[in-house]
């Protein structure tokens, strides 16, 4: 049985709730003071709905013309409750939409629906993390998309919320397993390190570590690492935007070299109290399953092997062809260990509302997802959100307060089984016998069902909590403290109980183990602020001055025991005969940085940009714990100067942008520069005994990544089209790297600066255009295209280094490193690769010098969105053209018990054929399983990879008011991964992880009611 509790956050929900009613019963008090010592005559409350012709718009203002004082905000479901004189006009504004006169003319009820106005589009404010700034002026790279674009993708991770949607940003799904991984790029891989590549993620103001919370041994179901943005609910989030060049990233210094990931979670907005409740109900299948033999052609194959092999009387093993297995039955194995169906509930809650001075919000949300794979394996994740904002009457003192808490539990069989259904044999037997058990067959086989004994276990609990205080000491100088605190805890095991093997084997729970990993890690951070603004004649000042301290601590215990006396008891470590911990370790990371900011505008055309930054990190040793990092953007908005306006006036907006600067990278660990030891695990004389683990090196210092970009953005036909180009330059030198010893010296590496650098270069292109804008019906267009280059500029002494069989100057740091196939001998049927040192023999480290690029020569999205009165529909097609290995490397040995693609089946079979794929062995033809393993890491093995693919489409309707009187309703049907064109020769193009779950095909309906 699956149990799902809220742990300890039991009581913070039932806190949380309190404060709700509590804010609700306070905004219904404050709307009823204002109403009883209004002084205005013969005025009665106006209430309606604002909309966008299907959609409820909150945060609307509404006010009464050539009155002051009377402005309200409409609510989450775009509601709003106003004092108005039959007589009076009502003024109604919101950034992206035509402002809208609209009279009472005596009514009660007024709703009005907005229409869109892309001429205001610049004038909306994108969050550049310390600061915000208009879309207009900003002189930085800052991709955003907002809580509109997520809300329509039935995803579990914001990240998949990202792909396909925004220049220059790459996401990878790293398999279909519930609570899996994902993979970003922002404009390419600066580190050699591999871990050395993240972004850095900021939610609410606070640094949220990308650390991973996994440990090979308790995550065997998921490849690479866990993300650790599953704990973010995707509904609770307004905005999400990317930094990516100099000017937007360098005021994170040392953190900003990958770019930097913004999330803005939702607020309160003022208004009567709103309650919105939704819920969504979907399903989860592959997207492609692998062509493979039937069972005709498999026995055809492994008689063809043997007799190949001249063997005429099979083995005893060989169950599948010597009469032990029936050779007419036929099981399609990955319809039967990964066909199955993913069952996907998400509910959502909310409560905002409040008056002008306080408003609040409060949500809640519980998701479950099951696999494909068969058993009773389940996902949940719960959490709470909340989000409060006050301000004074006179507008100088604002507190701002946001946490979310998430539960997550996860239960996954302990190994991925899209591995074993693509190379089981297709008559293999039967999975259960007669009686319901599993099925033996006389010990001829391991019945793969017997893994779901085996369990994968994650319990991840995670708080993140900010509080931003604000005082505006004179006009235009602000004091501004944010405080911040992250607690992340995480239980993961993997059981393997005795179980698990075939009974015949007699074993008993002494054969039974598990490991554990239990992670806490803490995060407080604190960060100062100072603001001045100032305007004097056709000039305006922005300066921002402030500090960062940070402290982390992460403690890992990893153990593993085996040799239970029963196992019931697996859990137990008190219970276990053998007890081993692997690591116990407490971590501290201590940061600090005062950073700060000048921007200056003439003539609101003519924009400079200055940001700074001074870091300093524990990971580095005396005299290299600090480092400067800055840079310089500027803009020109030319659209604004005459000549311009007197000979273009197509041109509706103009701006060319450009920046550089440098930021850093300090991703490498903590404790790296130091005298470390840990437990040898041997004892001597009672006492366990210290083995050291590396040198002290204090003359390392800090990754630089320079960045370099020009852009140009143009509007056209009043902003109808909009179009934006840019090109980049990032190289990333004084990389961070184990420097390879000689074995004498007792380590195989010491931390150091190699002299080695990196570029990154690329377009980036988009183009947004309103194509028919109309009362009741509208239809706009998104897209976005990136070309991205990598390449290893230096790397003195490559040739004589450990890294000679990874990296070639002048190419990309992303490449393999591959024998060149030269296809099949018609004479021998066997594979042949070049012989590149011409010495007579196939070598790895002499002949596998083929470079093979697996990252995407360019990619990106195609978005349309139509709406028509209540109808809103919207489809994003993803495209990448890129290579990837296919089924060759990892289908192995043809003609051995293992099945294969059926487009293996025109082999090489007698002298003189000209084939792509080798002779069948058996397995006892070395030269041929040689040239098979050679082949599994050839340029052979890879193929295009490129594919168009529907990522996700959307159908609403809202409907209509009047059928109901209390509150709106909004259905909808959503899909992601939909259909995928590709010419492929594997499963799923996009998945890097050959041999597990590729990402599903989500079909979902939704149902949202705010009243």
């Amino acid at each position: 049985m699956n149990n799902f509790s809220f742990y300890k956050a039991g009581k913070a929900l039932y806190c949380l709730i309190f404060l709700g009613t509590l804010f609700s019963f306070s905004s219904s008090l404050a709307g009823n003071v204002r109403m009883n010592f209004n002084p205005t005559f013969q005025q009665s409350p106006i209430q309606g709905t604002i909309t966008d012709g299907s959609t409820p718009l909150p945060g609307v203002s509404i006010s009464i013309k050539n009155k002051s004082n009377t402005a309200v905000i409409s609510d989450y479901s775009g509601q709003y409750s106003i004092a108005a004189a039959q007589n009076d006009t009502l003024v109604i504004y919101f950034i992206g939409y035509k402002k809208a006169l609209v009279p009472v003319a005596g009514r009660k009820l007024v709703n009005v629906n907005l229409e869109y106005d892309t001429t205001t589009l610049q004038e909306v404010k994108v969050n550049a993390g310390y600061y915000s700034v208009k879309e207009s002026e900003r002189t930085g790279s800052i991709s955003k998309i907002s809580s509109n674009e997520i809300e329509k993708q039935p995803v579990s991770n914001i990240l998949a919320a990202l792909q396909g949607r925004m220049a220059g940003v790459d996401v990878v799904q790293e398999t279909g397993v519930p609570g899996g991984g994902f993979s970003i790029s922002i404009r390419g891989t600066n580190s050699l390190r591999t871990n050395g590549n993240a972004p850095l993620y900021i939610i609410d103001g606070v640094p949220y570590s990308s650390d991973p919370l996994s440990y090979n041994q308790t995550s065997t179901t998921i490849p690479g690492e866990s993300s650790p943005l599953n704990s973010i609910n995707p509904t609770d989030i307004e905005s999400l935007e990317v930094l990516k060049d100099a000017d937007a990233t360098a005021i994170y210094g040392s953190r900003g070299a990958n770019g930097v990931v913004l999330i803005t979670t939702k607020k309160g907005k003022s208004g009567k109290t709103s309650f919105a409740v939704s819920t969504s109900n979907g399903s989860g299948q592959v997207t492609r399953m692998l062509d493979l033999m039937n069972t005709d052609q498999y026995i055809t194959m492994r008689k063809q092997a043997f007799a190949n092999d001249g063997i005429t009387k099979y083995p005893s093993r060989a169950y599948d062809v010597n009469g032990k297995w029936d050779q007419n039955r036929y099981t399609d194995w990955q319809k039967e260990l990964t066909g199955g169906t993913s069952q996907i509930l998400n509910s959502q809650l909310s409560i905002s509302g409040g008056s002008e001075q306080t408003h609040y919000l409060i949500s809640g949300n519980y998701r479950t997802e099951s696999t494909v794979f068969p058993g009773n394996f389940l996902y949940k994740k719960a959490g709470s959100h909340l989000a409060i904002h006050h301000k004074s009457e006179n507008n100088k003192f604002r507190i701002n307060f946001s946490a979310g808490y998430t539960t997550q539990k996860n239960e996954l069989p302990w190994t991925d089984f899209t591995l074993i259904s693509r190379t089981l044999a297709p008559n293999a037997p039967t999975l259960y016998d007669k009686e319901g058990n599993l099925n033996w067959e006389n010990n001829t086989w391991q019945n793969p069902l017997a893994n779901l004994e085996g369990k994968n276990k994650n319990a991840t609990y995670d708080l993140i909590a900010n509080t931003v205080l604000s005082f505006e000491l004179v006009k235009g100088f602000e004091f501004k403290t944010s405080l911040g605190f992250t607690d992340i805890n995480s239980d993961a095991s993997r059981t393997s109980p005795s179980t698990m093997y075939n009974p015949a084997f007699n074993y008993g729970s002494e054969y039974s183990s598990i490991f554990l990993n239990t992670l806490g890690r803490q995060s407080t951070i604190i960060e100062p602020q100072l603001n001045w603004n100032k305007s004097f004649g056709a000039s305006e000042i922005n300066v921002l001055l402030g500090g960062t301290f940070q402290n982390q601590q992460t403690k890992t215990i990893i153990q593993e025991a085996s040799g239970f006396a029963s196992n019931s008891l697996i859990y137990d470590l008190s219970s276990a005969s053998y007890l081993s911990v692997e690591q116990n370790e407490t971590i501290n990371y201590k940061y600090q940085a005062f950073y700060g900011r000048f921007n200056y505008t003439l003539q609101n055309k003519y924009i400079l940009n200055l940001t700074g930054r001074r870091d300093g990190s524990s990971r580095f040793g005396p005299g290299n714990q600090f480092a400067l990092f800055g840079a310089v953007g500027a803009a020109w908005l030319f659209y604004k100067e005459q000549v311009v306006q007197d000979n273009m006036r197509f041109l509706s907006f103009g701006k060319i942008r450009s920046s550089f600067g440098t930021t850093g990278n300090d991703q490498i660990g903590d404790y790296q520069f130091l005298d470390t030891y840990a437990s040898s695990g041997y004892h001597y004389q009672n006492s366990n005994g210290l083995m050291p683990l590396r040198l002290f090196n204090p003359d390392f210092g800090w990754e630089t990544n320079k960045k370099l970009e020009v852009a140009l953005e143009l509007g056209f036909l009043k902003d109808r089209i909009m179009f934006s180009s840019a090109w980049y330059q990032n190289r990333s030198s004084s990389q961070l790297v184990g420097m390879p010893l000689p074995g004498t010296t007792g380590f195989s590496s010491i931390q150091s600066n190699l002299d080695a650098e990196v570029q990154n270069s690329g377009f980036e292109f988009t183009l947004r255009s309103v194509n028919i804008q109309k009362p009741n019906f509208n239809w706009t267009t998104n897209f976005n295209l990136s070309f991205a280059q990598n390449k290893l500029l230096s790397f003195p002494g490559l040739e004589t280094s450990t890294y000679k069989n990874d990296y070639i100057v002048g190419q990309p740091i992303t490449i393999r490193k591959l024998f060149h196939s030269k296809g099949v001998n018609p004479q021998t049927g066997v594979y042949e690769f070049e012989d590149v040192d011409g010495d007579g023999q196939i070598t790895y480290a002499a002949d596998r010098q083929t470079p093979c690029n697996l990252s995407p020569k360019y990619y990106g999205g195609l978005q349309n969105q139509f709406t028509y009165k209540g109808w809103q529909l919207d489809f994003l097609f993803q495209f990448v053209k890129q290579l990837n290995f296919n089924f060759a490397s990892t289908q192995g040995y043809a003609g051995t018990f293992r099945n294969q693609p059926s487009e293996v089946v025109n082999s090489w079979t007698e002298l003189g054929d000209n084939t792509s794929y080798q002779i069948f062995t058996s397995g006892t033809n070395q030269k041929a399983m040689q040239a098979s393993e050679y082949f599994a890491e050839s340029d052979g093995a890879v193929s295009d990879a490129s594919y168009i693919r529907l990522k996700n489409i959307s159908l609403s309707f809202n409907l209509p008011s009047q059928w109901f009187k209390i509150m709106q309703c909004r259905i909808s049907l959503q899909a992601q991964n939909l259909l995928t064109i590709t010419s492929y020769k594997g499963a799923d193009p996009e998945f890097k992880d050959a041999g597990y779950l590729p990402p599903l095909r989500i079909i979902a309906a939704a149902f949202q009611f705010t009243f």
